[in-house]
């Protein structure tokens, strides 16, 4: 969409007061956040200080939405005059939302425009994951810090690394990983932009990724994966082993070779991972 047709940018343009974004978030927001207009939320944004932004907001998003700025600096507070709700605090302070969350209780969409360092992004990210309500989402603006010195590059704990994480745990929730720890059960999806994470919730979303189905349809081919034929630096015995790894899948077969090693199922599995690592590792090419 080109920026002169985004609806939000012309709430930005007609904001009284000012407001800096990014030319590029103006159709990623439109993409986003178009399903919250007119519908009667909760609308949170950090970093508000000149106030321009809760005017766009507000104008973008109608009359029904609630819309609360939270910003360090308590000059801040003159907004409410104009009928928005200001709360001053530090959004890398754990202490500072659970206060928050008490008073205003859950939301439905959270803007993080705040100072963009990686705790204050991780914090708030962390403390609001449980403070959302189902179908809202939580957006982080700006994420490009996680590139730049003055943010404390190169770290692998940055933001983006953190959001990668999220991502992990959404997966974790297969039953084919076996993972024993606790995933993130509500995260729905994760979403990267140009200089934009945006997470959505829904507290369901841990029954999305259930155990694969077969539709015991009759006409089975009972083809054999060739998967790792295209390797060929893989012995011919090891390569005859990988066609077996499915065999891992039927239970009583599955229990049956994990017991007596047969096969080698586990150490096949680790040669050919090896192998396409080292032939993939060309294609990240920021790593």
């Amino acid at each position: 969409m080109h920026q002169n047709n985004s609806p939000l940018y012309q709430s930005f343009l007609k904001s009284p007061h000012r407001s800096i974004k990014h030319e590029s978030y103006f159709s990623v927001y439109d993409k986003l956040l178009s399903k919250y207009i007119d519908q009667d939320i909760t609308f949170v944004e950090i970093g508000i200080l000149d106030g321009g932004s809760l005017f766009m907001w507000r104008d973008f998003l109608g009359d029904k939405a609630r819309i609360i700025g939270i910003e360090i600096n308590p000059v801040a507070k003159k907004w409410e005059e104009h009928g928005f709700e200001i709360f001053i605090g530090s959004q890398s302070n754990p202490v500072f939302w659970k206060d928050f969350y008490e008073t205003v209780g859950s939301i439905d969409v959270l803007i993080d425009d705040g100072g963009h360092t990686y705790k204050q992004q991780i914090v708030t990210v962390e403390e609001g994951l449980e403070n959302i309500n189902d179908g809202g989402m939580i957006v982080v603006e700006d994420t490009y810090t996680s590139y730049q010195k003055e943010y404390g590059y190169p770290s692998k704990y940055n933001f983006l690394s953190y959001a990668s994480n999220l991502v992990d745990g959404m997966n974790l929730r297969t039953p084919k990983i076996g993972y024993k720890g606790i995933p993130n059960n509500n995260i729905e999806q994760v979403s990267f932009f140009e200089s934009i994470v945006a997470i959505d919730i829904n507290s369901d979303a841990s029954n999305f990724l259930a155990a694969g189905l077969d539709n015991k349809s009759q006409n089975s081919a009972q083809a054999i994966s060739m998967r790792y034929e295209d390797n060929s630096k893989i012995s011919g015995l090891n390569r005859f082993l990988a066609y077996f790894l499915f065999l891992r899948e039927i239970p009583l077969l599955g229990s049956f070779f994990a017991s007596t090693g047969i096969f080698a199922l586990e150490q096949s599995k680790i040669l050919v991972n090896k192998l396409d690592n080292r032939k993939l590792k060309r294609y990240f090419r920021y790593k």
